[in-house]
């Protein structure tokens, strides 16, 4: 777990990311060192996914959960952490218009940013909630799918994000997440960085940690899957360390019971 006070990693996180909803900038690391689209090519998007949404990719994220996830027509599907809401959209088009897309992110100015991108896409299924995902607004047992990109590390307390999405879940619901994982230890003093834990970088848990919460959540056939292709992406996120040391992205997947 961070060694950040848990109100002033969300401080950290919610500057951060009320900074990226209104600035053209890259989620983890420190630079501008490629445009969105190329962002989103390298983490798993197809070009056709990128070019199906206006305005709502910002180079944000470490995987496609879109593409793990299987939605099918008709689904509910929650989006923890939406942002502008790219991943929300690209749900939107493959649950059609009996399903709907609830995304929840605690910055205010990214809320503003994904609501104005409804319109903008046409996306009469998907609506934006201002909230934590440690305490989401979201009624129990009405979700099928619980997706997430890169946005579970930032949060002080996992295992309640892991119980709040299995209440929020309809037996037989699932998840479907993109995020990193420790594969070594986050060298010293990153653990205590504002900007690092903010960064996608020093909040990350162990594969065997994940694991741990989402059984102790009630979920079963979990499945966490390190990518090892992300090495390549991860090495960009800083210019000093290489954070592919002790960083991957990887795939979790889980299953509420019937």
């Amino acid at each position: 777990m961070s060694e950040l006070d848990p109100a002033e990693q969300r401080r950290a996180v919610r500057e951060r990311y009320a900074r990226l909803a209104t600035e053209e900038s890259d989620c983890c690391g420190g630079t501008d060192r490629a445009d969105p689209e190329s962002r989103a090519e390298d983490v798993g998007y197809s070009d056709s996914e990128i070019d199906a949404v206006a305005d709502a990719n910002l180079g944000l994220g470490c995987g496609n959960p879109t593409a793990i996830a299987s939605l099918s027509p008709g689904e509910h599907v929650l989006d923890l952490g939406s942002g502008a809401g790219f991943d929300c959209f690209l749900a939107a088009e493959q649950i059609g218009e009996r399903g709907r897309v609830v995304g929840v992110d605690m910055t205010p100015e990214m809320i503003e940013r994904a609501r104005k991108n409804v319109e903008r896409n046409d996306a009469s299924n998907v609506e934006f909630r201002l909230g934590e995902i440690e305490h989401l607004p979201i009624a129990d047992e009405t979700i099928d799918v619980v997706i997430s990109n890169c946005v579970i590390n930032l949060s002080p307390n996992k295992p309640q994000v892991f119980s709040e999405a299995f209440r929020a879940l309809r037996p037989g619901g699932r998840v479907a997440v993109s995020d990193v994982v420790l594969t070594a230890a986050v060298p010293d003093g990153l653990r205590a960085d504002p900007e690092s834990v903010s960064a996608c970088v020093a909040g990350a848990s162990r594969i065997e940690e994940l694991r741990e919460y989402l059984d102790e959540a009630g979920f079963v056939d979990i499945a966490i899957e390190p990518k090892a292709e992300s090495e390549s992406f991860i090495r960009e996120w800083d210019d000093e360390l290489d954070l592919s040391d002790f960083l991957v992205s990887a795939s979790i997947e889980a299953r509420k019971p019937d």
